[in-house]
């Protein structure tokens, strides 16, 4: 079973790359418009120094962020769950914050913040913290009604109630939460760097390389995203089932 969950991924990223190596060859296209990846993971290989110091630049920029929004949103989230009125009056503000294109402030932030690991980490946070707020509301609600009353009938104080029972239980939801997150804050650091007066990360050198009409330094930047975001998400999932052993979903996942 663990063998089978280990190589069908694995299977999965091949046979894609296969398919995009065998369209490009086939149809002739021409680089400029698609770029084969035996081309482009040549050329990351050939240059793993520059790409490894940025995706270390990227991933501190985007795991300090994810971080924070969560800390944040953990705060939020009980004050929401726990008052109908500070829902009512947060819900508009969060929703505000994540509908709203934050490619468009990026500039102000960083003429704002300055250059460097500041505005990429705030715009970080900023986007990734409204979902993790929602999802630690529903999850604190759907705590078990027995369990509550079980704690009420012992007089819990409020914040064993949080920590025994309403944070367990926003637990799995935030997990599924983190899964969407980690591809909006890399997608945000990567476009802030993009933006950034530091030229510094993998968003630097995709703007860089998009400037200069730089194919294959562009797509081994958008390989290494890729490369990052994959491995973001197998952590997530092996957190996940270490955390979460006690849960249903997980439980039935050994089976």
């Amino acid at each position: 079973m663990i063998a089978r969950r280990l190589v069908a991924p694995v299977v999965g990223v091949l046979g894609f790359l296969l398919a995009w190596e065998l369209l490009v060859r086939a149809f002739d296209v021409r680089p400029f418009i698609l770029r084969a990846p035996s081309r482009i993971i040549t050329y990351l290989f050939d240059h793993l120094d520059d790409y490894a110091g940025a995706a270390w630049v990227t991933i501190m920029h985007a795991g300090v962020g994810l971080l924070l929004a969560l800390l944040i949103a953990l705060m939020i989230g009980a004050a929401m769950a726990a008052s109908p009125f500070v829902e009512q009056a947060t819900q508009p503000v969060l929703t505000l914050v994540q509908v709203t294109p934050f490619v468009a402030y990026i500039a102000s932030v960083v003429l704002w913040l300055g250059s460097g690991t500041r505005p990429a980490v705030f715009i970080v946070a900023l986007v990734c913290m409204p979902a993790f707020a929602f999802a630690t509301v529903d999850g604190m609600r759907s705590a078990d009604p027995a369990a509550r009353e079980l704690l009420a009938s012992v007089d819990a104080s409020r914040w064993e109630v949080l920590w025994r029972l309403r944070l367990p239980s926003a637990t799995p939801s935030l997990f599924t939460t983190a899964r969407y997150n980690v591809g909006l804050a890399l997608i945000a650091a990567y476009l802030v760097e993009g933006g950034n007066f530091a030229n510094e990360g993998l968003g630097a050198i995709g703007k860089r390389a998009a400037a200069l009409n730089e194919g294959d330094a562009l797509w081994a930047a958008v390989f290494a995203m890729a490369i990052i975001g994959s491995l973001s998400l197998v952590a997530i999932s092996l957190g996940q089932r270490f955390a979460l052993h006690w849960h249903a979903s997980q439980r039935s996942q050994r089976r």
